[in-house]
């Protein structure tokens, strides 16, 4: 697949956000998951949300669980919509693969926005994720079920996504750090997404 269908996420995402606002469900089908993720978290503790689109519902759900978010997204009218809807967390409009944000998260979501980086970023973003978490951090991503390239559609346009192998996954929380503590496979509780969930390596 060519480097330009990637690229073309980022665009595609802002010119429909109204869209994409009104068809994301409100309820929370990934509760399980997240709910396991929080419970790795400390309490109140300081989320990074990376693509994490209008706020709504998963920033929201983090924010009524008393936890601090600070989303990255980057579609400008999203991130708008975030700060309209939460005004006191921080939301800032970036390339998840460019932020350098200086200081370190209790834990590291990339749900639903990971899986659209080509091979070469989404094994680049590895560094990114262990040096935004403090040790014991929570992280937690999902992926596609084997190594590959999709294009899927989104308000008829094509969408593309891709996944490494489960051993590429695996190899690379190692390198930086992170220990796997959950991991399903099409989950068919989740909308059958395949979901990682590490946690940072205590020193």
């Amino acid at each position: 697949m060519s480097d330009q269908a990637f690229k073309a996420v980022i665009s595609l995402y802002e010119k429909h956000a109204s869209a994409f606002a009104k068809m994301r469900p409100a309820s929370l089908a990934e509760k399980a998951w997240l709910d396991r993720f929080l419970s790795s978290l400390p309490p109140g503790g300081h989320i990074l949300d990376l693509g994490c689109g209008n706020g709504s519902p998963i920033a929201a759900y983090f924010l009524s669980q008393g936890f601090k978010v600070t989303g990255v997204d980057s579609s400008p009218s999203m991130i708008s919509q975030c700060r309209d809807k939460f005004p006191h967390e921080t939301w800032l409009v970036s390339d998840m693969r460019e932020v350098n944000l200086g200081m370190n998260f209790d834990g590291i979501l990339a749900w639903d926005s990971f899986f659209h980086l080509c091979h070469a970023d989404q094994r680049k973003i590895f560094a990114l994720f262990s040096a935004h978490a403090k040790e014991g951090a929570a992280l937690m991503f999902n992926a596609g079920p084997e190594e590959g390239e999709a294009i899927g559609e989104f308000q008829g346009e094509p969408l593309a996504h891709a996944s490494l192998s489960a051993l590429e996954y695996e190899s690379l929380m190692h390198n930086y750090g992170f220990q796997l503590i959950g991991h399903v496979v099409e989950d068919k509780q989740c909308n059958g997404r395949t979901i990682w969930l590490a946690t940072k390596s205590v020193n």
